[in-house]
């Protein structure tokens, strides 16, 4: 049985988080198994960024070339680390407010085209209201700097065990219209959809056309599986972006630590569950 064809190459967006304990080297070799768009988390020991300074872009960029690899997106780190767009305490969101920033001028010099975000948490033992305002002003500065660079921002929802804030399509409807930024825009992360019990064509019927990025992977609906070691219906999702025109980058965030071992073997049975939707 032939399979309809469905994606192009260039939309399965590769990342290297997973990757953690190999170099960056050894991630972008991997790649050849069929990747050619790169999503970039700029995270150690890859990439070193902070609010102050980043590593060496030049070297990144003739990594990516001599491996005729593109870089369009770029995800900073911001959960796992101290940075986050909902920081609490003065320091920590000035500090906060800096890294992006630098996420941004780094992304620039890398070539992205997207950086990925999200609304960032507020103290459990807070009004949530707060914490939004913190957020919204965080994302409104983030999104005028995003305009200078030529960058636009694709907010994701978070799950509730993650965030008090945009943990919803609604959630994240509020948070663009609040803005009103052309450079902010809407990503769908699938895990955060099925958490939340929703649908692809309920974030389109909310968002339409906002929606420029996904984070596109599988899951129960917990998780950052690579495609088929989850419940989600990979051909289902598929024929959904179709029906809806979306051309964007599919992001592969691969964050569970069973993967971390040999990612290179995750990448290669994930981009064959792709292959045959492949354009």
């Amino acid at each position: 049985m032939t399979l309809e064809k469905m994606i192009k190459r260039e939309q399965i967006a590769g990342m290297n988080i997973h990757y953690l304990f190999y170099s960056l080297e050894y991630f972008l070799d991997a790649q050849a198994a069929g990747i050619r768009t790169i999503e970039f988390w700029p995270g150690t020991p890859h990439f070193f960024l902070s609010y102050l300074e980043y590593s060496d872009c030049k070297r990144v960029r003739k990594l990516l070339n001599d491996r005729d690899l593109t870089l369009r997106v770029i995800t900073p780190e911001n959960c796992t680390y101290q940075y986050q767009f909902a920081a609490q305490e003065k320091e920590q969101f000035e500090k906060s407010l800096g890294y992006f920033k630098k996420a941004m001028d780094a992304g620039e010099e890398l070539g992205a085209e997207i950086m990925a975000i999200n609304s960032g948490w507020g103290y459990w033992n807070e009004e949530r209201e707060e914490a939004w305002k913190r957020s919204r002003e965080m994302l409104s500065m983030l999104a005028e700097y995003a305009k200078e660079r030529g960058i636009r921002l694709a907010m994701e929802s978070l799950r509730p065990q993650e965030s008090n804030l945009a943990t919803t399509v609604q959630d994240v409807k509020r948070m663009l219209d609040e803005v009103n930024h052309p450079n902010l825009k809407a990503m769908i992360d699938t895990t955060a959809m099925g958490v939340a019990g929703e649908t692809i064509d309920q974030w389109f019927d909310v968002l339409g056309e906002d929606i420029i990025h996904m984070h596109f992977i599988d899951g129960n609906p917990y998780g950052h599986l690579i495609w088929g070691d989850g419940t989600h219906d990979l051909e289902e999702f598929l024929r959904a972006l179709k029906r809806l025109n979306y051309m964007g980058y599919l992001g592969q965030e691969i964050t569970e630590f069973d993967y971390f071992n040999n990612p290179a073997a995750a990448d290669l049975r994930n981009i064959k569950a792709y292959e045959p939707y492949i354009i």
